[in-house]
């Protein structure tokens, strides 16, 4: 059985104990939970249950994209997955999505989602978008993203291949390593929806919603011509 390290940066969410539960809930037991507090001083004792069922890692606040770094320089696992400390697993994720990724000998997967509220009640229809082919994916990530962060299951080997998140990106750190992720591997789609994304009022989204825009239009510029000559062959 391979193992499955799943990286959770926690940053003062209340809803931590909601995230591990679900993790420590899994149908496939192989998994290596590691959560990375970026500086935390708020609702840390809704980890304290959770400590001897997982890795955990306290840092200064540097930004998600240094909690995941920090994450996967210290994972141990063969695939790696991420769990916003606000969202939710469905119990059988990490083991339909592996035997899928297994079956496709794929190196890079996302799945299907749905999105809740506050009290963790499913207020959407599933969210999942599946363009028709990798040209197509190419096509529709560069105009933005639509890939879950949370629901990707990617081969440890991959970051090897094309490094890790840039730490200088606050917000679209994820959109921009899947674009470089997806200019040299296959994205595979699983629909089966196996996560449970959380919409709330303090999530990141809403909050800094002009930052992102920026940042969106910077990652596409990085990246538009390199993916212009890939659709050009």
């Amino acid at each position: 059985m391979e193992k499955v390290s799943v990286v959770v940066p926690f940053y003062n969410c209340p809803y931590i104990d909601q995230a591990l539960e679900s993790l420590v809930n899994q149908t496939y037991k192989n998994i290596e939970i590691i959560v990375v507090d970026d500086g935390s001083t708020l609702h840390l004792g809704k980890i304290t249950p959770y400590l001897n069922n997982i890795s955990y890692i306290k840092k200064e606040n540097g930004g998600t994209a240094t909690a995941l770094n920090t994450g996967i320089n210290n994972a141990t696992g063969t695939y790696f997955c991420w769990l916003s400390s606000d969202d939710i697993y469905d119990r059988k994720r990490i083991e339909a999505q592996l035997k899928f990724m297994e079956i496709k000998k794929a190196s890079f997967c996302y799945s299907n989602y749905c999105s809740i509220n506050e009290k963790s009640r499913i207020i959407s229809p599933p969210l999942g978008i599946n363009p028709l082919g990798q040209r197509e994916l190419l096509k529709t990530m560069i105009k933005g993203n639509i890939i879950n962060g949370c629901s990707v299951m990617i081969k440890m080997n991959v970051f090897q291949e094309v490094g890790l998140f840039d730490e200088t990106l606050l917000y679209t750190h994820d959109y921009e390593l899947w674009l470089r992720i997806i200019q040299n591997f296959e994205a595979h789609y699983l629909n089966n929806v196996l996560l449970r994304y959380r919409v709330h009022d303090n999530m990141g989204t809403k909050k800094h919603y002009s930052e992102i825009e920026k940042e969106v239009t910077y990652v596409r510029d990085r990246h538009e011509a390199n993916i212009k000559k890939l659709l050009s062959f």
